[in-house]
C-alpha cells in the first residue's frame, strides 16, 4: 500500500485503489469524503473552521481554514469524477486537548458537522471531541477510514524556576 501524509492545510484526492492518506489531529478536523460510484475518496486537514469578520487571510494560507478546505476538496474530488449529491462524509478531530486553549477544538468539530449539514453530505462516521489525539487512516478507494487514539490528555504542568547560583558565586552578565 502507498501512503499519503497530509498535514494542516493540506488535503489529497485518490481515484485508485492500495491507496492509504494519513494524518495526525488534536484540535484540527480532517474530513474524509467519498463517492461510492466513482470510487474517488480525499482528506482535508484543517486548522479552523472559519477566519474571523476582520482577519484577512492570504492564498496561502486559506486551505488552513475549513471553509476552503471543504470546498477545495470537493472540487478536487469532482475533477476526478465524483458528483457532490454522492458524497459520504466521516468526520474526526477537534479535540479540545489543553485546556488552557479554550474550546477551539469543539468550534472547529461544529463548523465540520454544520457544514456537512448545510451542503446535505451524508455523515457515514463521526469521532470528533474529547480530549485526546488522533491518528487518521482513510482508505479513499473504498472509503474506509480507522481512527486511533494516540495520546493521553495533555496536562499543563508546572515550569520549575531556574537554578539558583552556588553560595559566594558571582553571575557574570555578558
Amino acid at each position: 500500500m502507498r501512503r499519503v501524509s497530509i498535514v494542516q492545510g493540506e488535503n489529497a484526492v485518490i481515484a485508485e485503489p492500495h491507496v492509504i492518506i494519513s494524518t495526525l489531529l488534536g484540535s484540527c478536523v480532517a474530513a474524509c469524503l467519498y463517492d461510492p460510484v466513482a470510487k474517488v475518496g480525499g482528506m482535508n486537514h484543517f486548522l479552523l473552521g472559519e477566519p474571523g469578520a476582520d482577519h484577512k487571510v492570504s492564498g496561502s494560507d486559506m486551505a488552513r481554514y475549513g471553509v476552503h478546505a471543504m470546498e477545495l476538496l470537493i472540487n478536487s474530488m469532482m475533477a476526478k469524477g465524483a458528483s457532490r449529491s454522492r458524497l459520504q462524509a466521516h468526520l474526526y478531530g477537534g479535540a479540545n486537548i489543553i485546556s488552557g486553549l479554550g474550546s477551539i477544538g469543539a468550534s472547529n468539530a461544529a463548523f465540520a458537522r454544520r457544514f456537512m449539514e448545510t451542503e446535505s453530505i451524508s455523515i457515514a462516521h463521526c469521532d470528533l471531541g474529547g480530549t485526546l489525539a488522533r491518528k487518521v487512516e482513510f482508505l479513499p478507494h473504498e472509503g474506509k477510514s480507522r481512527c486511533t487514539k494516540v495520546a493521553e490528555r495533555v496536562q499543563e504542568r508546572p515550569v520549575a524556576p531556574p537554578p539558583m547560583p552556588a553560595p559566594g558565586g558571582e553571575l557574570e552578565l555578558f
